[in-house]
C-alpha cells in the first residue's frame, strides 16, 4: 500500500490565520470629510469678510452722501448762514464725517487685499494639496486592496486543492481496501491521489509566498505609506487652522489701525463744538439786522387840564391822519404815491438800496463797493498781463503780433473806467448814508404835541408805560415840524400802479412820528389797514386811506390778519375818527 500524507497535514495547511478587510479606508473617508469641512469653514470666513467690506463701503458711501447733502450750496443764501460759529462747527462736523467715511473705505480696501484676496489664493492652493494627498492615499489603498485580492485568490485555490487531495486520498483508501477492485484500478486511484496531493503542495507554497508578500505590503502600507500621507494631511490641516487664526488677527488689526485717525476726526468735531460762541453769534445777528435808527426818546407830558391845548393837540393828530381837505404829510402827488423807501412787489429794489433801513442800506452799499473794487482789480490784473504779453511780442515778433492785444486792452480800459464810475456813484450814496446815521451818544427825544413837560417823574412814568417792549426800530426825531418831501420824476413811475390790497388791520400801540421817507405817522389807538407784513426787517407796511400809506415799526402795532379787511374800511374810519 502506498503511503500518502495524513489528512491532518492537509487540514493543518488550511488553518492559517484569517485576514480581515483593511480598515484604513474608513479613516481616509473620515479625513476626507473633515478636510473638506475645513475648506468650507475657510470659504465661509472669506465670504463673511467680503460682506463686511461691502458693508464698510456702503456705510462710507452713505456717510459721504449725507455729508454732501447738508453741505451749503455755493453762491446761495445758505452759504451766508455759515458765518456763525454754530453753523461753522456744523460744517466742520460734515467735513470730518467725510474723513470718517474715508477711514471706513480704508478698512474695506485693507480687508479685501490682506484677507479676502490672500485667503482666496490660499484656498485654491489648499484644494490642490488636499487633492494630491488623497490621490496618493487612494492609490496606496488600491494597491493594498489588490494585494488582498491576490491573497484571497491564492488562499481559495489552496483550500480547493486541499479538498480535492483529501477526496482523492479517501477514494484511494476505499479502493485499496476493497478486495473486489482490480490492482489496476487501485494503482490509478493512487496516482490520482498523489497528483492531487502535489497540486495541494504547490498551492500551499504559492499561498505561503503570497501571504508573506501581502504581510510585507500591508506592513509597509500601514506603517510607512499611510502614516506619511496622514502626516502630510495633518500638516496641511494645521496650516489651514493657523492661517484662519492669522486672518482673524488681521481682521482686528485693520480696524485698530484706523482707530487713531477716527479718534482725530472725533476730536476735531469736539473742538469745533467747543468753538461755538453764543455771544459772538448773537452779536453777528445784531450787526446783521440793526437798522441804524436810534430808540425813541421820552414822551413829553400832555396837560389835559388845558382844553385849548388839548384841542390843538387833537388838531395836530388829525392832520397826521388827514381829513380829505389838507395835504398828506409827505407832500408831492395827492394820489397813490409810493416813495422810494416803500418796497415794490415786483422786480428788484432800487439801485441805491433806498428801500432798506439806514444800517442795512449802508452794509449793502459797502458790499457793492467791495464787489466793484474786486472786479476792478481783476480787470487791472488782466490789463497788466496783456501789457506784459504785448511787450514780449514787441521784443520778439516771432512769438506773436503785438497789435492783436490792442483791442482787448481798449476794452479793459473801458471796463475799468465804467467800474470806477460805478464805485464813485455807490461811494457817494455810502457817504450820504454814513452822514445821515446818528452818532451813538445822541439821545433824541420824542414829543406827542406842543406841550412842555411839567413833571419829570410823570414823564418818566409815562415813558416807561408806553415804551416799546422790545426796543424796536424808531425814527430819529431831528425836527419837531413836519417834513415834506417835494415830488420828483421818480414818483411818476408809481402813478398808474395799482394800490396793494389790504391783508388785515392793525392797532397802533404807541404814537409814532415818521420822519424818514416811506414812513407814516400814527397815533396811539389808531386803527389802520395792513398791506404788507413784516419781511424780517422790523417794519410793517400800513395804509390809512387811499392817499396815505407807509411803514411803521412792527413792535408799535398789533396786527390782525384778515382776508376780508377791505370790507371794513368805513367802520375803521369811524373808529379812528
Amino acid at each position: 500500500m502506498v503511503s500518502l500524507p495524513h489528512r491532518s497535514v492537509l487540514h493543518g495547511a488550511v488553518s492559517a490565520p484569517c485576514l480581515c478587510y483593511p480598515k484604513g479606508k474608513d479613516q481616509f473617508d473620515n479625513l476626507e470629510k473633515h478636510t473638506q469641512w475645513g475648506i468650507d469653514v475657510l470659504e465661509k470666513y472669506i465670504k463673511f469678510v467680503k460682506e463686511r467690506t461691502e458693508i464698510e463701503l456702503s456705510y462710507a458711501k452713505q456717510l459721504r452722501n449725507l455729508s454732501k447733502k447738508y453741505q451749503p450750496k455755493k453762491n446761495s443764501k445758505e452759504e451766508e448762514e455759515y458765518r456763525y460759529t454754530s453753523t461753522r462747527a456744523f460744517l466742520a462736523t460734515l467735513n470730518e464725517m467725510n474723513d470718517y467715511a474715508g477711514q471706513h473705505e480704508v478698512i474695506s480696501e485693507n480687508m479685501t487685499s490682506l484677507i479676502t484676496g490672500e485667503l482666496t489664493r490660499y484656498v485654491q492652493e489648499l484644494k490642490q494639496e488636499r487633492k494630491s494627498h488623497f490621490h496618493d492615499g487612494r492609490k496606496a489603498q488600491q494597491h493594498i486592496e489588490t494585494c488582498w485580492k491576490q491573497l484571497e485568490a491564492s488562499k481559495r485555490r489552496f483550500e480547493r486543492d486541499c479538498k480535492e487531495a483529501d477526496r482523492a486520498q479517501q477514494y484511494f483508501e476505499k479502493m485499496d481496501a476493497d478486495i473486489n477492485v482490480t490492482k489496476a484500478d487501485v494503482e490509478k486511484a493512487r496516482q490520482q491521489a498523489q497528483l492531487r496531493h502535489q497540486m495541494a503542495e504547490d498551492s500551499k507554497a504559492e499561498y505561503s509566498s503570497t501571504l508573506q508578500k501581502f504581510n510585507s505590503e500591508q506592513h509597509e502600507h500601514y506603517y510607512t505609506h499611510i502614516p506619511n500621507i496622514f502626516q502630510k494631511i495633518q500638516e496641511m490641516e494645521e496650516r489651514r487652522i493657523v492661517r484662519i487664526g492669522e486672518s482673524m488677527k488681521t481682521f482686528a488689526e485693520v480696524d485698530r489701525q484706523v482707530i487713531p485717525i477716527i479718534g482725530k476726526c472725533l476730536d476735531e468735531i469736539t473742538k469745533a463744538a467747543e468753538s461755538v460762541d453764543h455771544k459772538n453769534d448773537s452779536q453777528m445777528v445784531i450787526e446783521a439786522f440793526k437798522s441804524g435808527f436810534e430808540p425813541p426818546g421820552d414822551i413829553e407830558f400832555e396837560d389835559f387840564t388845558q382844553p385849548m391845548k388839548r384841542t390843538v393837540s387833537e388838531s395836530s393828530l388829525s392832520n397826521s391822519r388827514g381829513d380829505g381837505k389838507s395835504e398828506p404829510k409827505f407832500g408831492g402827488k395827492s394820489k397813490g404815491k409810493l416813495w422810494p423807501f416803500i418796497k415794490k412787489n415786483k422786480g428788484a429794489g432800487p439801485e441805491d438800496f433806498s428801500n432798506l433801513p439806514p444800517e442795512q442800506r449802508r452794509k449793502k452799499l459797502q458790499q457793492k463797493v467791495d464787489e466793484l473794487n474786486r472786479d476792478i482789480q481783476k480787470e487791472l490784473d488782466q490789463r497788466d498781463a496783456l501789457t506784459k504779453m504785448k511787450d514780449v511780442y514787441i521784443k520778439n515778433p516771432q512769438m506773436g503780433d503785438a497789435a492783436s492785444v490792442d483791442h482787448r486792452l481798449s476794452e479793459l480800459a473801458q471796463n475799468i473806467e465804467k467800474l470806477r464810475l460805478e464805485v464813485q456813484k455807490f461811494e457817494g450814496w455810502l457817504a450820504e448814508v454814513e452822514g445821515r446815521l446818528p452818532s451813538r451818544n445822541e439821545q433824541p427825544r420824542r414829543q406827542s404835541g406842543m406841550y412842555e413837560p411839567q413833571n419829570p417823574s410823570a414823564v418818566n412814568s409815562c415813558a416807561q408805560d408806553r415804551e416799546s417792549p422790545d426796543g424796536s426800530y424808531t425814527e430819529e426825531q431831528s425836527q419837531e415840524t413836519e417834513m415834506k418831501v417835494p415830488a420828483t420824476d421818480f414818483d411818476d413811475e408809481f402813478d398808474d400802479e395799482e394800490p396793494l390790497p389790504t391783508i388785515g388791520t392793525c392797532k397802533a400801540l404807541y404814537t409814532f412820528e415818521g420822519q424818514n421817507e416811506g414812513t407814516i405817522s400814527v397815533a396811539e389807538g389808531e386803527m389802520l389797514y395792513v398791506i404788507e407784513e413784516d419781511k424780517g426787517d422790523g417794519w410793517t407796511r400800513i395804509r390809512r386811506n387811499e392817499d396815505e400809506e407807509g411803514y411803521v415799526p412792527t413792535s408799535y402795532v398789533e396786527v390782525y390778519l384778515d382776508k376780508n379787511a377791505k370790507d371794513v374800511y368805513k367802520p375803521l374810519q369811524k373808529i379812528s375818527e
